[in-house]
């Protein structure tokens, strides 16, 4: 019986294609390990990359590529929108197909205490995986970033789970832990001003009074020449992506801007689409098995045997 198990790790680097694509590289030609979509942002300064595989490979592919991220990578060098704490900032393991969370806590782990001895680095714990509720929220973690960490790591209560008691002095530190799947959803807005942005991010958000699974901020794309609310929806359930959306655009409208469309980064759930287009179009009960492709592949015919 195949265990497989998703990741999602973002690092910090969205400029530098060729230093991506060597990053990147640390998932290609590996057995029983695929990769399903990587993207970057220049804005953010940042890549995320949606991989899955068997327990056992992905484990080793991981660590090599934190290495390589961790090796590439200077913070002390980087400035982005996004806010960051280590080269590699974030590693997510998401169960998928015969693996529990439990299971996913517990390769979390493994792979945390490696990390951290093999490359010297401080790992923090998060969301499941943390066995302290302040700890579970990677925007905490996070707070002050990697020019705030010497400090940070100093006080008792952000001692590392793992490693040593002091940043890398290149790569800052690493967040990894298990959590079910999350949808990052952006919604960019037809104006340059940032406190816009940062205001109706304070509305949507559920710390502020908003949507309960949502974390969302202010962001600034130079490029384009306008601002994002860029949003992660951590229970689609709970929180759908067209809620999201048109929670952001009701309260444009009290600025007097329009929003100019949604970006999803990496991948999504069918579901959470299904419920877009059943809100939107008023479909009723309309499901994923009404979906072409979906009903091909949920086919015996189709379906690959254990």
């Amino acid at each position: 019986m195949n265990k497989i198990i998703e990741c999602v790790p973002n690092f910090s680097e969205g400029r530098d294609a060729t230093k991506i694509e060597i990053i990147v590289d640390a998932f290609r030609n590996r057995k029983d390990v695929k990769i399903l979509d990587y993207s970057s942002d220049k804005d953010h300064n940042r890549s995320v990359v949606s991989v899955v595989g068997s327990l056992s490979s992905m484990k080793e592919a991981v660590i090599d590529f934190i290495g390589k991220a961790i090796e590439l990578i200077d913070l002390n060098k980087h400035s982005g929108e996004h806010p960051r704490i280590g080269a590699v900032d974030v590693v997510p393991f998401i169960p998928i197909k015969n693996v529990t969370m439990d299971e996913a806590i517990a390769f979390s782990k493994e792979v945390a205490e490696i990390v951290a001895e093999k490359y010297d680095i401080p790992v923090y714990l998060y969301e499941k995986s943390s066995n302290y509720d302040y700890r579970r929220n990677l925007a905490t973690i996070r707070k002050g970033e990697f020019e705030g960490l010497s400090d940070k790591i100093k006080m008792k209560e952000w001692y590392p789970d793992y490693g040593p008691d002091h940043p890398h002095p290149t790569a800052g530190a690493v967040v990894i832990g298990a959590r079910g799947p999350l949808i990052a959803y952006n919604v960019n807005l037809d104006t340059t001003d940032i406190e816009i942005a940062r205001s109706i991010a304070k509305k949507v958000r559920h710390i502020g009074g908003g949507l309960r699974y949502c974390k969302a901020m202010g962001v600034e794309l130079k490029e384009l020449g306008v601002v994002q609310v860029s949003m992660n929806l951590t229970d689609y359930t709970g929180t759908s992506i067209y809620q999201a959306h048109e929670m952001v655009r009701m309260e444009a409208k009290r600025f007097g801007v329009n929003v100019l469309g949604g970006e999803v980064i990496g991948l999504v759930p069918v579901d959470a689409l299904v419920d877009v287009a059943s809100y939107y179009l008023g479909l009723k009960d309309f499901s994923a098995n009404q979906i072409l492709e979906m009903s091909i592949l949920g086919d015996d015919m189709f379906s690959k045997k254990d």
